[in-house]
């Protein structure tokens, strides 16, 4: 009976100490800080992360982010991810991978079909710019960028475009179709380089695009250089248009601001995509809701337990 008694109490301990947040040696310890991980206020992803989780003051404002707070461009905190057990970022849903978890917003999971049927909450366009009619380094450059917009509205372009885990617009025409009336691509383009830049989230879907049209126009020479949305405009357009690190195309994860309004036809849309929260594959959360994630990077949840015990 003795022995008992003891079995019994020994339980009873270690059922406190698990609803306590305690860490068993192999479970999660919900008493751990949670370390917040964003992108710089020049992100695309950001300003739709932020506004998408009610939370738009934080767009383009540090100071009123939980206190340290780690800032990584997509690629890093994916990365972090892996190994910060106690971590939580937000990334493309075209660069999620089995490396880490990404949760469901709002109860609804991050999957290219309900970005699809419009059930997933934070989702965002994939935006391109082009420079001005005449303001390019060569009529050839020009003529490539232009067809190279056409490419990524057919359903050869639509076809990457998934492939890469975003979300393709609506298409009919394939490239066969309508090759005919860029002429740049019967020619030998292997001396042209073109230049792509802008939302490094969309880096990914861009230099899949430019790989896959290249033999189709001449083989001309891609180069990728994407450092954030706000360079999406700025280097095809912008102030640092005619500048060292100018740009023939430019991408931006969200939509264009009123300071970006571009010169008539030379922006539009090429994608949908998702932004998801990710945390660490041994983290038990698995869902979250608008309010959680405005909660924790405003530092009112501090702790996994905080979110974890509501």
């Amino acid at each position: 009976m003795k022995k008992l008694l003891l079995l019994a109490l020994a339980i009873t301990s270690v059922g406190v100490l698990a609803a306590c947040g305690g860490n068993s040696e192999e479970g999660f310890d919900t008493s751990k800080n949670i370390t917040v991980y964003t992108r710089d206020t020049s992100s695309g992803t950001r300003d739709g992360f932020m506004n998408g989780i009610g939370f738009g003051e934080a767009s383009a404002d540090d100071s009123v982010l939980v206190d340290g707070f780690v800032t990584n461009d997509n690629t890093a905190i994916l990365t972090a991810m892996t190994t910060d057990e106690y971590g939580i970022g937000y990334i493309s849903l075209a660069s999620l991978n089995n490396t880490v978890k990404g949760l469901s917003f709002d109860g609804v999971e991050p999957t290219v079909q309900n970005v699809i049927n419009n059930t997933y909450g934070l989702k965002r366009p994939f935006n391109y710019v082009l420079r001005a009619p005449g303001d390019y380094d060569s009529p050839e450059a020009e003529a490539i960028a232009n067809a190279f917009v056409a490419f990524l509205r057919t359903t050869d372009g639509s076809d990457v475009i998934m492939d890469q885990g975003a979300v393709a617009l609506e298409s009919s025409d394939t490239w066969d179709d309508i090759k005919a009336d860029y002429e740049i691509c019967n020619e030998d383009n292997s001396g042209v380089v073109i230049r792509f830049g802008g939302s490094d989230s969309i880096q990914k879907v861009a230099e899949a695009l430019s790989a896959a049209f290249s033999p189709k126009c001449g083989d001309f020479v891609a180069e990728h250089d994407h450092t954030g949305s706000s360079d999406g405009f700025k280097r095809t357009q912008g102030s640092e248009k005619d500048g060292d690190n100018a740009k023939h195309v430019g991408f931006a994860s969200r939509p264009f601001k009123d300071t970006e309004a571009g010169v008539e036809g030379t922006q539009g849309q090429l994608a949908w995509d998702a932004i998801v929260a990710i945390v660490h594959v041994n983290n038990d959360l698995d869902s979250v809701t608008a309010e959680d994630l405005k909660k924790i990077y405003s530092g009112e949840y501090t702790t996994w337990e905080d979110l974890l015990s509501e």
